[in-house]
């Protein structure tokens, strides 16, 4: 199976064209494929494979690269393909996240043969997976290079604000311990379950923080997202497991966000099973500066983690800027509407403008 790929067709036309190429999570192969070989019919861009990750990029000599990047993925399909289209709303898995904002990366990095900065393009897999399998990995293994820039612009649904940097994400299990009994004779054991009771008090209780840093106020959250215990229907159960979820500002390091959580939860077992750091905004570099400016909109904090941690781990200023709106998201009814994809084309062709204007 092949697609075929008009990068210098109108966004909005792109971004169906890139709905209706299925590209699942770990099954990104032919879409990458049509995506390469649309980018090679470009004599200005020099253009790798990393696995199933599309690099291109201009050498242009300018005093400044972006770096432009978006994930190819999608989560499962729920019978929202091929895309369709509803007045000023398109429809169709990914729209939203972030095939549009891929949409608007690919036209311009192909229709721009002489921009005022010189540009990379890294349009990567699995990022809607977890993260050990995440393309960009691969690249800072493969191809640390393509990632040097001065900014990264990262194509997350963000409904065409600018989003600075990004929290931090940890996930803790709480085990709570008893002993096993017939329920019938309850009182000769100790429930587990039960016993997750003050855990659960501690964090329907938690006030969380909320701090601003350059202007973006990040709200920090503790909630617990999962509970399991027992073993069967006439048993006391004897082992619980509460998972919590902190989400964190960025001025917290990973080792500060444990210790809160420990601190919180303090008198518990708990141990940290998955943790990725947040992202600084970065907005005082002068890169940044001047793509906020081109925006023309104020900066606010970005809820949730993205890959700008990534790329800020690297020493590179990362924003989120994306046509999509982020509260649809893998739903089944996601969509976009396409007056932000073309206004979300206008601000970053504004800003990487054409060489001498």
């Amino acid at each position: 199976m092949s697609a075929a790929l008009d990068l210098h067709a109108d966004p909005i036309d792109l971004t169906a064209a890139l709905v209706d190429v299925a590209s699942v999570s770990g099954e990104e192969k032919v879409l990458a494929d049509a995506v390469e070989t649309a980018l090679r019919r470009e004599p200005h861009l020099e253009v790798v494979r990393c696995g199933e990750t599309v690099l291109a990029r201009t050498a242009l000599g300018r005093d400044r690269r972006v770096l432009l990047a978006g994930h190819l993925d999608t989560v499962p399909i729920a019978d929202n393909v091929p895309s369709r289209r509803d007045g000023d709303l398109l429809y169709g898995c990914g729209t939203s996240d972030m095939k549009a904002g891929v949409a608007v990366m690919a036209h311009l990095t192909a229709a721009l043969a002489e921009p005022a900065h010189d540009v990379t393009l890294v349009l990567y897999d699995c990022e809607e997976v977890e993260a050990v399998r995440n393309g960009l990995n691969r690249v800072e293994r493969e191809r640390r290079d393509w990632l040097d820039a001065d900014l990264a612009i990262l194509g997350e649904p963000t409904s065409g604000l600018v989003e600075g940097g990004c929290q931090g994400t940890m996930r803790v299990v709480v085990t709570l311990h008893g002993r096993r009994a017939h329920s019938a004779r309850s009182w000769l054991g100790e429930n587990a379950i039960h016993a997750a009771a003050p855990v659960l008090a501690r964090l329907a209780s938690y006030e969380p923080r909320s701090v601003d840093i350059d202007g973006c106020v990040y709200r920090e959250g503790l909630q617990a997202v999962r509970i399991g215990g027992g073993v069967a229907g006439n048993v006391v159960p004897d082992e619980a497991e509460v998972t919590v979820n902190f989400r964190f500002a960025p001025d917290r390091s990973l080792a500060d966000a444990e210790a809160h959580v420990r601190s919180v939860l303090e008198g518990f077992d708990l141990r940290v099973t998955d943790a990725a750091p947040g992202a600084l905004p970065g907005l005082s570099a002068p890169a940044a500066a001047e793509f906020v400016a081109a925006s023309g909109e104020t900066p606010v904090a970005k809820y949730g983690w993205t890959d700008v941690s990534r790329f800020s781990a690297l020493g590179i200023p990362a924003v989120n800027f994306g046509p999509g709106d982020p509260n649809l998201a893998h739903t089944r009814d996601e969509h976009v509407d396409v007056r932000r994809i073309t206004a979300g084309a206008e601000t970053l062709r504004r800003y990487l403008g054409a060489f001498g204007s």
